[in-house]
């Protein structure tokens, strides 16, 4: 294929069977399989890091304090028109013909039912935050702070604006960051099963790059993913560990200190490294499924419990106030609310961007077969009516009780103190049942922590493996105890100011990578319908 004519060669059919065709230089010490440099370089780089927070944790929890909020004050303009557009794009994908295009050619059949490939979707591209911020969000946006948090500065006490904190938080967790995942999944799926590329992030520039995303511009490429991917995918990890400690302390009474925490992160990534050896289809794929159950049961317990009529119409109420505010919160310029704009929403955009390569990649993993009209569909529709039932039944529920004068654990932990991973079990505690539900939502937690991180490992691996994906486990085991290991780093360093620097610091650079992503995608597309 030549380089001088990029936008051609996604019309040409494309079968590297070599490494060498693909330009890659693998080695294969002790039998694993490499893909160097990328594998060296964002390696070697990492244990540096963890050495380095951990050997200046003072120093460490000091410099992330300040890059967070100074990122996303400075960037805010971009990140939000850069997901914006993102958004409209794969919008506009599910009404033009290219939505026809079928993922690995017109004969392709999907490799997973529809439930098995929803609930892996589902499992990578939310994990812990259901459970997290679920109630935290929406109960902290409206009576945490007076004006500065609240979505748009509204009122919250106000007749009928009682819910704000719900419609943030969708806006949160809905549209924007699914089209982000989507844009990215899709194309790796394009261009890996209808293409004959490599999985992994450099094959999406083939059309502009050519035979140079071998060298080190696919190098780079790879290289930044595999740091956004990581720090992205730990941030989660350190979350959830926070909650896990306080779940075993509402439940047991263990003290959550940070050597608790440090050993909840240590025995939860031994439980992901058994996924690993299980595999795709008995470790990660079983894990969803019973995931996804598990989620379902509490959801139903905690809506039935709350009032059945009471949570629809306050879902329909919210979803209805959702898309009528959705312009003005997608707008970057002249806000007031700039505790909610810059505390919360710059940083989910960068967070969301900095997850892409792992939720894209693994859901493009996962996605043979499905036609472009329908992975847009499912992994950016569905995902945003699911996660808003979600956040309008638990955090909708949590204000009403705290109007009618109740759910103190809720105030206790995210209004009179901040304490955020205690808030979903101070919800818990205001339900029937208290003793059963609260251990059952503590094996959810740990489980969305081992689905994520198995599947973060497996995504990181096929990136430094060239696009592999039958690379040796062995790597697996690696990555996935690497990034533990970042995890400690980071929550030893600076706790979740760390985390979240980490996750931002990566996720803004990484924007410009997915902005072009999806210009390459919509050559990629046209070459496709073209040929049908």
């Amino acid at each position: 294929m030549s380089k001088s004519d990029p936008d051609n060669a996604v019309d040409k059919e494309m079968d590297f069977s070599t490494d060498h065709e693909m330009g890659q230089d693998n080695i294969r010490p002790f039998g694993l399989d490499i893909h160097n440099p990328v594998f060296a370089i964002s390696s070697l780089m990492i244990i540096a890091f963890v050495l380095l927070a951990l050997a200046n944790q003072e120093d460490s929890a000091t410099f992330f304090g300040w890059l967070r909020p100074w990122l996303t004050s400075t960037f805010d303009w971009f990140l939000v028109l850069s997901v914006n557009a993102i958004t409209l794009f794969c919008l506009a994908l599910i009404v033009l013909p290219v939505g026809s295009v079928r993922i690995g050619g017109k004969d392709a059949r999907p490799d997973y039912s529809y439930p098995g490939w929803i609930s892996m979707m589902f499992a990578a591209g939310i994990g812990i935050g259901l459970l997290f911020f679920g109630v935290l969000e929406p109960v902290y946006y409206n009576f945490a702070e007076s004006g500065g948090a609240r979505p748009l500065g509204i009122d919250a006490t106000a007749p009928g604006n009682e819910y704000i904190g719900v419609v943030g938080t969708i806006h949160h967790w809905g549209l924007e960051a699914w089209a982000v995942y989507a844009a990215v999944g899709l194309s790796l799926a394009i261009f890996s099963y209808n293409l004959g590329l490599p999985l992994t992030l450099r094959s999406a520039f083939y059309p502009i790059l050519g035979e140079r995303v071998w060298g080190w511009w696919g190098h780079a490429i790879d290289t930044l993913a595999v740091f956004a991917t990581l720090f992205g995918l730990t941030t989660s990890l350190g979350l959830g560990a926070q909650q896990v400690a306080a779940g075993l302390n509402e439940i047991f009474g263990i003290e959550p200190t940070g050597t608790v925490t440090v050993l909840i992160i240590i025995g939860i990534t031994a439980i992901a490294l058994c996924s690993v050896l299980l595999g795709m289809d008995k470790g990660v794929k079983r894990l969803s499924e019973i995931n996804m159950i598990m989620a379902v049961v509490m959801f139903i317990f905690v809506l039935l419990v709350t009032g059945l009529v009471d949570g629809v119409t306050r879902y329909v109420s919210v979803m209805a106030d959702y898309i009528v505010a959705l312009p003005a919160l997608s707008n970057p310029f002249g806000r007031d609310d700039t505790s909610f704009f810059h505390g919360w929403t710059t940083f989910y955009w960068a967070w969301w961007i900095a997850w892409s390569p792992f939720v894209g990649m693994f859901i493009a993993r996962i996605s043979r077969g499905r036609t472009v009209r329908e992975f847009i569909l499912c992994a950016l529709i569905a995902p945003t009516a699911v996660c808003a039932l979600w956040m309008s039944t638990f955090g909708g529920a949590a204000i009403d009780m705290i109007i009618a004068g109740g759910a103190e654990g809720v105030v206790a932990t995210v209004v009179d103190s901040y304490k955020p991973e205690g808030a979903l079990f101070g919800f818990l505690r205001e339900l029937p049942f208290y003793g059963v539900v609260a251990p059952l939502a503590l094996v959810l937690i740990v489980i969305f922590f081992v689905t994520s991180s198995d599947s973060g490992s497996l995504v990181i691996d096929t990136i430094t493996a060239g696009g592999k994906m039958d690379a040796p486990v062995v790597q697996r085991v690696f990555w996935c105890t690497l990034e533990g290991l970042v995890a400690i780093a980071l929550l030893l360093g600076g706790g979740l100011s760390a985390l979240q620097g980490a996750a931002v610091s990566t996720g803004i650079p990484f924007t410009l990578v997915v902005l072009t992503m999806c210009y390459c995608l919509w050559l990629a597309l046209k070459s496709e319908r073209a040929k049908f």
